[in-house]
């Protein structure tokens, strides 16, 4: 019984395997270049540390815990030696598209189905996210006086979805990480129509976006590739479930090199904008955080789920962000998105260890109160 059972999952992930070459080919390049890409380094991945990936787990959760220094590191690399990262600049839609491959293989049906259980705090939680960001982007923007291509690089980042690494930081901070996940995953399928949306809304008047352009490569490098990876996570479980531990560790390297690129290529212009951006983001992020808990509270969300809320609505899919300036604005556009990337892993660092604290600081009260 065991041994059919065996052939018969064996030969399903076969199958999966073969739809997924001919999904690659049935893409536009772009799309088809970042899926295959993605399935050939989990292929690496597979047959190289398929014994070994246990024993990395603790090398590769402390890389992956130093991501924000990371980022800086390679950041300051991109800013004195731009040459050795501009070559990344062409294939930014590829990492994107692994990043949101390895996010989609995370995900499971039953994430679908807790968002239809919960629809009331998690479209909450979605619309927080999409009035908040961009609205506090572009009054951010005005305020600072901001040329246009460096306004749209904020507005970017305030109309993207939220980012993979608020459900770790919601897991540290003791939140709802099952909210965390279900928001990550509602914004993200929502991004191909609410990113080019807002950012054409809020940013037309005084810069041109293509509305229909930026929402087919979204669909491109963010949608496809996660539904593509909750296909293969359920029809190819046992495979999945052997590669997941190292798939972190591949979307950091990618995000670093992504961050570090954008920093090259726009070398130049940040010694002269890098001060006054990055309080910019500092403020983005911080305001996003306390509007998004007291959104929560409005609503009469519990402590759990107010902090799960500011954790969604504070940190974004820059690298996302950062991406879609590449490839439509001026390479100065996608500065905010990299000094993004830097900050809100070190502001939810923060912000997890202080709900830590808290909590722990409240416990002797609750249990001197019961005594």
């Amino acid at each position: 019984m065991t041994s059919a059972w065996i052939c018969l999952q064996t030969e399903t992930e076969s199958r999966t395997l073969r739809l997924f070459s001919g999904y690659v080919y049935a893409f536009p390049e772009c799309a088809g270049q970042a899926f295959f890409v993605a399935f050939a380094s989990i292929c690496f991945v597979l047959m190289v540390l398929m014994e070994e990936v246990y024993r990395l787990q603790s090398i590769i959760k402390k890389i992956v815990d130093h991501m924000a220094l990371l980022v800086l590191a390679v950041a300051v690399l991109g800013a004195v030696r731009p040459e050795t990262l501009t070559w990344i600049g062409p294939h930014v839609s590829w990492m994107l598209g692994i990043v949101m491959f390895g996010m989609g293989m995370t995900l499971r049906v039953e994430d679908f189905q807790r968002v239809l259980r919960h629809p009331r705090e998690v479209s909450i939680g979605a619309a927080a996210q999409f009035i908040i960001m961009p609205l506090v982007a572009i009054a951010l923007a005005k305020l600072f006086g901001l040329p246009p291509e460096l306004a749209i690089g904020v507005l970017l980042v305030g109309t993207c979805p939220g980012g993979t690494a608020s459900n770790v930081i919601a897991y540290l901070a003791k939140g709802d990480v099952a909210l965390s996940v279900s928001m990550t995953m509602t914004t993200t399928l929502l991004a191909p129509l609410m990113t080019p949306f807002l950012t054409w809304m809020l940013a037309g008047a005084w810069i041109e976006v293509s509305f229909s352009a930026m929402m087919i490569s979204i669909a491109q490098m963010v949608l496809a590739p996660v539904l593509l990876g909750l296909l293969v996570h359920r029809f190819a479980e046992r495979t999945v479930e052997r590669v997941l531990p190292v798939m972190p560790l591949v979307s950091v390297i990618c995000i670093v090199l992504l961050v570090g690129c954008v920093v090259a290529l726009s070398a130049g212009k940040l010694w002269e904008v890098g001060p006054s951006l990055a309080c910019i983001v500092v403020l983005h992020n911080l305001f996003g955080l306390l509007l998004g808990h007291g959104a929560a509270k409005l609503f009469r969300m519990d402590s759990r789920k107010a902090r799960t809320v500011s954790i969604e609505v504070g940190m974004q899919n820059s690298g996302m962000a950062a991406s879609l300036a590449v490839m439509y604005f001026q390479p100065e556009a996608a500065l905010p998105g990299a000094i993004f990337s830097v900050w809100h892993n070190i502001s939810g660092s923060l912000l997890a260890n202080y709900f830590t604290r808290k909590d722990e600081h409240c416990m002797p009260r609750v249990a001197e109160s019961g005594n």
